[in-house]
């Protein structure tokens, strides 16, 4: 394997841009990068992009651990569970060119999310809910951001940013636990994501360093920008 070639400067590429967005803003590490990792190599969706996912939230859930209501979070990790044991299943019956659509469909359907006016209150079924469909959505594609962030989204900003963190660090482990049987993380998927983390960590860094001075707005709204050109290239790709 070689460490520097153009497909893995690419990928770390992604990867950083991703990890700025999730680290300034709570998620949106995979929203941003999957569709165009996939696009770079199907190796890297979903089990490298999970394991930078699990790195990046360890950090955050470190740096905002005063934030965070482990409590809070309970029932949306019960339903996360079965959540990632049918997002796994799905992997084992798709094709690529359909997992490439999926990608595509819920980085829109993330988008949409996002624009909601709407206010919907956290209780306890909403978020087994949400938790289920954030491991559906996070083992299948690693892109499981937009069921729990739609909850969450009216909480204060390091409040958010630290429930999010806490809820990926240990869905992440979940995923991974799920995409081992299921063949979609093996020493192979280890190596790819290797090189990832330094470019992960500079995006964390980076963003702890300057979204203080950037309008949360601004960012919020690029990040959107790179997920409509994201998705769309994930849709296109799946059609050619």
């Amino acid at each position: 394997m070689e460490y520097l070639s153009s497909t893995t400067l690419i990928a770390m590429f992604l990867i950083f841009v991703g990890s700025y967005v999730q680290t300034a803003i709570g998620f949106g590490l995979a929203i941003v990068a999957a569709p165009l990792l996939f696009s770079v190599s199907p190796d890297y969706v979903p089990a490298p992009i999970v394991i930078c996912a699990l790195f990046i939230s360890l950090l955050n859930a470190i740096k905002l651990r005063s934030d965070i209501s482990i409590g809070g979070l309970k029932m949306a990790l019960i339903g996360r569970v079965p959540g990632s044991i049918a997002g796994g299943i799905l992997l084992v019956m798709v094709s690529s060119d359909v997992l490439a659509l999926w990608l595509g469909l819920l980085v829109w359907f993330a988008v949409l999310v996002s624009l909601l006016p709407y206010r919907i209150e956290p209780t306890p079924g909403r978020m087994v809910v949400a938790g289920f469909f954030s491991g559906f959505f996070g083992t299948s594609s690693s892109i499981g951001g937009p069921p729990m962030a739609l909850l969450l989204q009216h909480q204060e900003a390091n409040q958010l940013r630290g429930n999010l963190s806490a809820f990926f660090l240990f869905s992440s482990i979940i995923s991974l636990v799920i995409q081992v049987p299921a063949g979609f993380l093996n020493m192979h998927h280890v190596m790819l994501s290797i090189p990832l983390l330094p470019a992960a960590w500079l995006g964390y860094a980076l963003a702890r360093k300057t979204t203080h001075a950037l309008p949360k707005e601004k960012i919020r709204i690029g990040a959107l920008a790179l997920c409509v050109i994201s998705g769309t290239t994930a849709i296109w790709r799946s059609f050619m």
